[in-house]
Parts: C-alpha cells; sequence; structure tokens
C-alpha cells in the first residue's frame, strides 16, 4: 500500500479549525464486526439465568469427579501426567490449579526415584512430558535428563525417528528452554525435522492434526483458550476420550465464552459511544480484536473487571499511537504529550478539537477507573496507572520526533526507546490494576523496575511487529525499523536480519522460561499475565500483522472463541 496523503478541510469535526493541513494516512480498513456484539450487552432473562445456574451445577459435579480422577492416580505418576495433562490442554486447569500444583509438587519430591513401576526412565513420551509440565510450575529440572537418549556418538538416537508421541512430547519440552540448556537446542531441530516428515497413515487423524497444529503453534507460545478450543475437537475424536473431561470442557468453554460475549458487548457499546469513525477516521476501529488480545492475557472469569480496564486502556492506546505515527502534526503532538504529563481538564483548552476529544475519553477513563479500585481500596494503584500511560506518550513523541525531523537513530539507540512504543510494559503494569490481593505495591514497583521478564516481553512484541509490518509501515511513511537498521549498520541482507531478529526473539523466550523458576521475584499468577502478552504477540503476529489487517486468521480466532459455541 503505497502512502496517502490527504488534505483535511479545515472546517470538518473534531479534525481542528485554521489552515488545512496536509495529514498522513495509512488506509486502515473499517471494523470487520460493526455492532455485531452489542446485542449481548442486555441483561440476561430469567429463563437465561434459570438455564445458566442449571449448567454451572453440572459443572461443579464434574469437576468433583475430575478431583476423584486425580485422586485415584495419586500414586500412578505416570497416569497421572497424563491426567493432568489432558486437563490443561482441554483448558480447564483453572479450575484445579492447587490440586495440580499439589500432585506436581509430589512428583517432583520423588523426580529422581521415579525410573521404576508404571514410570519407564527411558521413554520419551514420559520423559519430555514430566519434564514441561514440571518446567512449567516453575521447578527446575535439568534438561541434562535428556542425555540418555543419545548415542555413543552424542547424537539423537536413530530409533527415536519412529517415536511420534515422544517427537510430540520433545518438540513441546524444547519451548520450555532456557540459556544454557544446549541440549534442548540440539533437540528442537530434530524432532521438528522427523514430525513434519512422519508417515501420517502409522498414527490416528486426529494426532496427525495435533502434530500438525503444534509445529504452527506450540503450547508454550499458543494462547490457552484457543489451544482448548482446537484441542477439544482433537479430544473427541479420540476413540479413548474420557466422556467426564469432555463433557466438563465442553460445558465449561461455553458457559466462559457466554461470560465473555456479554463483558464484550458491553466494551463495544462503550466504544460505540466514543464514535471513533466519525471522531479519530484516522485510527484503527479494532475493539472486538483487542477485546480478543485481553482475553488472552487472562480469561478466567474472575478477572472480568480487569479485562474491562485493561481493553478499554489498550483501545484508547491504539487510538493514541495513530495519533502519533499517522495523523498528528509535530505541534499537536508537543500539545498532547504536555497535556498527558499535567494530567489536569484544565490543560485540554490548548487542544486542537480532535486531540480534545480523545484528551477528555482519556480522563475519563482513568477517573472510572481510579473510582473502581478506591472502591476496593487500592487507590493507590492508580498512581501507577497514570505514570506508565505518561511514559507512554514520552516514548511516542520521541519516536515521532525522530520521523518528522528525519533521524535515522543508530540501533543501540533504537532499542530502549522502541521497547517502550510497544506499550508493552505500559499492558504490562495497567494489567496489575484490576487483579486480587496478589498484587501489591512491591509488585507495582517491580513491574516498573526494568526487570527481565518485562523487558523481554517488549522485546518479542517489538522485534515481531518489526519483522512482520516493517514493509507496510515504510511506505505509508514511519520510523525505520530494527529490520532496516540492521541491514544498515551491518551490510546484510533483509533475510539475514530477519533471522537475527528472530534469534533475539527466542533468547527473550528462554529470558521468560527462566523468570518462571522458583523462587520467582512474584507470584506465578502475575508472571503469567505478562507470558500471556508474548503468547498473544506470537499468535497475532508470527506470519503478519494481524491486529492492523485483522479479517485474516484474526477473525476465525474471534469467531470460534465469541461467536460459534461447541457443540455438545
Amino acid at each position: 500500500m503505497s502512502l496517502q496523503i490527504s488534505a483535511i478541510p479545515s472546517s470538518s469535526p473534531y479534525l481542528g479549525t485554521g489552515q488545512v493541513i496536509e495529514r498522513r494516512s495509512a488506509g486502515y480498513h473499517p471494523s470487520i464486526w460493526g455492532d455485531h456484539f452489542v446485542k449481548y450487552a442486555s441483561p440476561s432473562t430469567s429463563m437465561e439465568l434459570k438455564f445458566l445456574g442449571r449448567v454451572e451445577e453440572q459443572i461443579e459435579e464434574l469437576k468433583g469427579e475430575v478431583r476423584k480422577m486425580l485422586t485415584d492416580v495419586v500414586d500412578k505418576p505416570s497416569q497421572m501426567l497424563h491426567l493432568i495433562d489432558q486437563i490443561q490442554r482441554l483448558g480447564i486447569d483453572y479450575h484445579f490449579d492447587r490440586d495440580i500444583d499439589e500432585h506436581l509438587e509430589h512428583i517432583h519430591k520423588r523426580y529422581s526415584q521415579l525410573d521404576h513401576g508404571d514410570f519407564r526412565g527411558d521413554d520419551l513420551h514420559m520423559v519430555a512430558l514430566i519434564f514441561r509440565l514440571l518446567r512449567q510450575q516453575g521447578y527446575d529440572v535439568s534438561s541434562e535428563v535428556f542425555n540418555k537418549f543419545k548415542d555413543s556418538e552424542g547424537n539423537f538416537r536413530e530409533s527415536l525417528i519412529n517415536d511420534v508421541p515422544g517427537l510430540l512430547n520433545l518438540y513441546e519440552a524444547c519451548h520450555l528452554r532456557c540459556h544454557g540448556d544446549a541440549i534442548l537446542e540440539e533437540a528442537l531441530p530434530f524432532a521438528t525435522t522427523y514430525l513434519e516428515s512422519f508417515n501420517e497413515s502409522k498414527v490416528s487423524t486426529s494426532f496427525a492434526k495435533q502434530v500438525s497444529h503444534a509445529l504452527k503453534q506450540p503450547l508454550r507460545k499458543g494462547l490457552p483458550r484457543l489451544e482448548a478450543r482446537h484441542y477439544i475437537s482433537l479430544y473427541q475424536e479420540d476413540p479413548s476420550h474420557d466422556e467426564v473431561l469432555l463433557t466438563l470442557a465442553k460445558l465449561d468453554f461455553n458457559l466462559l465464552q457466554e461470560q465473555h460475549q456479554k463483558e464484550l458487548g458491553k466494551i463495544t457499546r462503550w466504544w460505540k459511544d466514543i464514535d471513533v469513525p466519525r471522531k479519530f477516521p484516522f485510527a484503527r476501529d479494532r475493539i472486538v480484536e483487542l477485546f480478543f488480545w485481553i482475553s488472552g492475557v487472562y480469561f478466567e472469569p474472575e478477572f472480568a473487571e480487569a479485562r474491562n480496564i485493561l481493553t478499554k486502556v489498550i483501545a484508547l492506546t491504539s487510538i493514541l499511537d495513530d495519533i502519533y505515527d499517522v495523523y498528528g502534526t509535530l505541534e499537536e503532538l508537543v500539545l498532547i504529550t504536555e497535556a498527558i504529563q499535567k494530567w489536569d481538564v484544565d490543560a485540554m483548552d490548548v487542544l486542537p478539537e480532535y486531540l480534545q476529544a480523545y484528551y477528555k475519553e482519556l480522563l475519563h477513563l482513568y477517573e472510572e477507573i481510579g473510582n473502581e479500585v478506591a472502591a476496593k481500596g487500592r487507590s493507590y494503584r492508580l498512581v501507577y496507572a497514570k505514570e506508565t500511560m505518561k511514559r507512554q506518550a514520552r516514548a511516542f513523541f520521541q519516536e515521532a520526533k525522530w520521523f518528522h525531523t528525519n533521524y535515522t537513530p543508530m540501533m543501540e539507540e533504537y532499542m530502549p526507546l522502541q521497547l517502550t512504543t510497544t506499550g508493552y510494559g505500559m499492558l504490562a503494569t495497567t494489567s496489575l490494576m484490576g487483579m486480587g490481593n496478589v498484587v501489591t505495591k512491591h509488585v507495582f514497583e517491580w513491574s516498573l523496575s526494568g526487570c527481565k521478564i518485562v523487558k523481554a516481553v517488549e522485546t518479542i512484541c517489538r522485534l515481531m511487529d518489526d519483522i512482520s509490518s516493517h514493509h507496510f509501515e515504510q511506505k505509508r511513511g514511519h520510523l525505520i525499523s530494527s529490520v532496516e537498521l540492521l541491514m544498515k549498520e551491518h551490510g546484510i541482507l533483509e533475510q539475514e536480519a530477519e533471522k537475527e531478529l528472530r534469534k533475539r526473539v527466542n533468547d527473550a523466550w528462554k529470558d521468560t522460561n527462566e523468570e518462571f523458576l522458583r523462587p520467582t521475584a512474584v507470584p506465578m499468577p502475575i508472571l503469567t499475565r505478562v507470558l500471556n502478552l508474548s503468547r498473544a504477540m506470537d499468535v497475532l503476529y508470527s506470519d503478519g500483522d494481524n491486529y492492523t489487517h485483522s479479517g485474516t486468521k484474526l477473525k476465525g480466532y474471534v469467531t470460534s472463541l465469541f461467536v460459534s459455541p461447541l457443540p455438545m
């Protein structure tokens, strides 16, 4: 798409007064959802509530049966691990967090003595499974356990290529690797190569589909709800599936979908009241896609308030990004940056009309958030949320200033600023606003301290964004990206630059995995929010910018999570 320049008449509503100003336009496509979800905002009828009550009762009964299943295999480690794996893949593990934690703690204590009974230490499938489940849980188990699958020459044994379930578990385990896990660096291309070429006729159709999906989206980098939706259908095709697990997964998925639909309906109505297409026609109209993004950060029922807060914040940040990136003049950007630093309604007077409209919405949203957290005795949180938004505006302005003055930074100057402009540090901090007592002042200070996992998520976001969208952005007029900077500074081709940046993304994932190893700096639920931000990036940007160009696979994701229930 070529750069479009539009001369906007000064008399146009919400677009300022004075002389005609030439403005850039990215030509973003309009919302593909429109008012589709507004219908869900209406209150539930008594009939609907009665039906939901019956479903909730059925879910509670099934949860009791699953807890009994876990108790029944407490002395059978391989069966326990298999059951936990099924529960997690089906997306119902959040109901059994405490149970799973206790069972895995028990298994970890016995880890070194497990090579007996129903658990065979020479079974790649089981060794890789226990490694992945324990690493996910934060246990620093050694990857050296995979040395036993090598031959005398230090290569993985040729006989393993026929063990497709083992290779799949090895492949998934490799995505939990940290710095120094050299054997997993070797294992990943080994497992990938043979999984890409195995004989599908020798396994079930559902398992072949599972392998194909994993190669595109490994579990560690996938969004839990999407992965659950995909796996439930495969699990149902497996003749050995457990009916209790399947029924619970389906009922739970559909019940949660109804809650998300209602939340999305209310947020869509809020967005409609802002009137983005008229007041901010230059901006991406993507409220549904942003709710999908944030439901990836936390999908669980108890995080409804947190989802509401973070979706609205990311929505207004997306408009602000387009103001700085696409529409505003440098003079206007100075004004809006100063106004956000002051955070005072009186600062609105000097702004052009379209920025007054934006600033009013921003102040109103944070006032609303402040009232919500104050009602729970957590007023201190608003200070952190405002500060991180002010920092976001300053970073957006510096980036815009570089662009408008034709300044080309060096890579070492580019990255610190561009990590902030991703907005992911701001979102990581703001994601804490609607959470419960697990969040303390210490956690907010930690999130703003430049900690390793937040830097990692910003790095993943920045580099994946640059790789996927630099062609589009350079055509419409944008600051040089890390791809072009590497090419220029090192005299390399685009493909080589992208390869180097993907290596840095992989290193950031290792940093993320290391932050989960016990003892952790903050509680696991906090780290999980940041992990899920990285997962959202992998899902949305691994093959292009599916947020900006949302009529792509993202439309299918939204449909599967918020439109189409699972057939019972």
